[in-house]
């Protein structure tokens, strides 16, 4: 099959590699043409450069850009693929963009590949990456539009090869699901990297620094990250991350209030619940 991908960075080397790996030919796009050197030197594509019209040949596309770039580029693309070629997705956020590219281009189906590392670039792609791994699709069946049942089943098919755990879920399940357990963390973590680096006394704040282990490295991880994507996270699925915000709050004024009164036992209580549910959400039935 010939495979697109636009936007070799993480996710698009990543399935480059792979792709290639399972006989595909890949075709990648970039708008750097020293990214294109280093895709091919990786072997990460079989073709590169930064014109979309290249990936006329195409069975399926890959759009592995920033959010706010994903429709503009299907509604291009609309304009010099077959009628038959399949495009979609890799965004953290589906609602803001399923309906959109799917007016533009009936073979599209949203994609979310739950799968990542901290570094950036293509210079980070490794094989295997989504082995194991969830990777979500949102068809969608509504009045106004309605996923193609081959793209879905040819998008399948790819995501089966990659090793990766099927979901299906609509446009705002994956939203709202998401915020809980990728857009809060990063807002949470960024305030806690925010909160620490304003310490006013600054012999504690180099102390910290010097202390900071697994604890502190494990929960920052993630507002330590790429700021492009936190960004995009916010704005692109804003309404579901202030609603995990908002109730990400209360809890912590429940926990400021048990403090302020002594009220260990209902900290306690809390702790209990919290080491009983983690599981569920790192070990899901």
């Amino acid at each position: 099959m010939n495979i697109g991908i636009v936007g070799l960075g993480l996710i698009g080397g990543c399935l480059g590699l792979d792709l290639k790996a399972f006989g595909h030919r890949v075709y990648g796009v970039a708008r750097r043409s020293h990214t294109c050197d280093q895709a091919l030197a990786m072997q990460a594509v079989d073709v590169a450069s930064t014109q979309l019209s290249d990936l006329r040949s195409c069975d399926l596309v890959f759009v592995c850009t920033p959010i706010a770039t994903v429709v503009p580029i299907v509604e291009q693309l609309a304009q010099m693929l077959p009628a038959q070629t399949v495009i979609t997705d890799v965004g953290s956020v589906k609602g803001a963009l399923v309906d959109a590219a799917t007016q533009h281009w009936p073979m599209f189906v949203g994609g979310h590949p739950m799968s990542g590392k901290s570094e950036a670039g293509i210079e980070a792609a490794q094989r295997n990456l989504f082995q194991g791994n969830a990777y979500v699709i949102t068809p969608i069946d509504s009045q106004g539009s309605q996923t193609n049942g081959k793209a879905i089943a040819l998008l399948e098919n790819l995501i089966s090869q990659l090793g990766s755990v099927l979901y299906h879920c609509t446009p705002s399940e994956h939203d709202r699901a998401v915020a809980w357990i990728s857009h809060l963390p990063v807002m949470v973590s960024a305030n806690l990297i925010s909160a620490a680096i304003n310490e006013p006394n600054e012999t504690v704040q180099k102390l910290a620094q010097s202390l900071a282990s697994s604890g502190f490295r494990d929960t920052s991880r993630v507002g330590g990250g790429n700021s492009e994507l936190g960004l995009m996270m916010a704005k692109y699925n804003r309404d579901e991350v202030l609603r995990s915000l908002t109730r990400y709050q209360q809890e912590i004024t429940a926990t400021i209030e048990h403090l302020e009164t002594e009220n260990w036992s209902a900290i306690t209580q809390t702790l209990d619940k919290t080491h009983q549910a983690r599981p569920h959400f790192l070990n899901p039935a």
